[in-house]
């Protein structure tokens, strides 16, 4: 089979196929393929996009790696390259909130994306929220299956909340179907030690720490709020333009 014919029938151009005698030599179906191939290629890259819901963001080439006291620039880039994906490894960033984790977490949520990967993004609360709120089996285990099924799952903002028992379990049967088949990636503001006090009571975090630091990449990030740091700069600015404008 000529390379001509390979693309013409994984595009599944079944008209061209049926009289390929009569266009084969033609000098317009390279042309033709390439066509089809850069705008299938483009309207795959927007609908992953758009199903991943990571949403606006920073690009990385902004973050500000001398601000926080600890941060492992060599061990992000290395997650950028995404080859933790391969051998469906997970990903945890823990820090205080004001760190970059989410900013990082969507960078690698995008350039996966831009790699050709499935990638879906959600909150822990908007996750768990809408995973708790189902009011069917069939609903449950249609909406545990889409969550299961990205390349990259990226769980934000653990911590944050505490939630109930369904909650926990919930979250402990995504993580249990994506145990050692796709790649998830937590940011949490928590220790392990304190996700007790995420989900007081509940029976099954430690097994589900257990299953998502299994194979992991676990990153700590520490120091002051970036936010925090912006907030004072606007005020100080803000101040300082009042005093020249009341100055004589």
């Amino acid at each position: 089979m000529t390379d001509q014919r390979k693309r013409a029938t994984a595009l599944q151009l079944h008209g061209v196929l049926a009289h390929w005698a009569d266009c084969a030599d033609k000098s317009w179906l390279d042309l033709l393929l390439s066509w089809e191939e850069t705008e299938r290629a483009r309207r795959s890259l927007e609908r992953r996009l758009r199903c991943a819901h990571i949403g606006r963001f920073k690009p990385l080439a902004d973050f500000d790696w001398a601000w926080p006291e600890q941060c492992d620039q060599r061990a992000i880039a290395e997650l950028m390259a995404l080859d933790f994906l391969n051998n469906a490894t997970n990903a945890i960033l823990v820090g205080a909130s004001g760190l970059g984790k989410t900013m990082i977490a969507q960078n690698i949520a995008h350039q996966a994306v831009l790699q050709g990967h499935t990638v879906m993004f959600a909150t822990a609360g908007q996750l768990l929220g809408e995973l708790a709120g189902l009011d069917s089996d069939s609903a449950l285990r249609y909406r545990l299956r889409r969550y299961a099924a990205p390349d990259l799952l990226v769980v934000d903002e653990v911590g944050y909340l505490s939630y109930s028992n369904r909650h926990a379990d919930l979250l402990f049967e995504l993580i249990n179907r994506r145990h050692e088949k796709k790649s998830t990636l937590i940011t949490t503001n928590k220790a392990f030690s304190e996700w007790s006090e995420v989900f007081p009571n509940a029976s099954c975090v430690v097994a589900m720490i257990d299953r998502l630091v299994h194979h992991a990449e676990i990153l700590s990030i520490k120091g002051e709020s970036y936010r925090r740091k912006e907030a004072q700069e606007r005020a100080t600015a803000k101040s300082r333009k009042r005093k020249t404008k009341d100055a004589p």
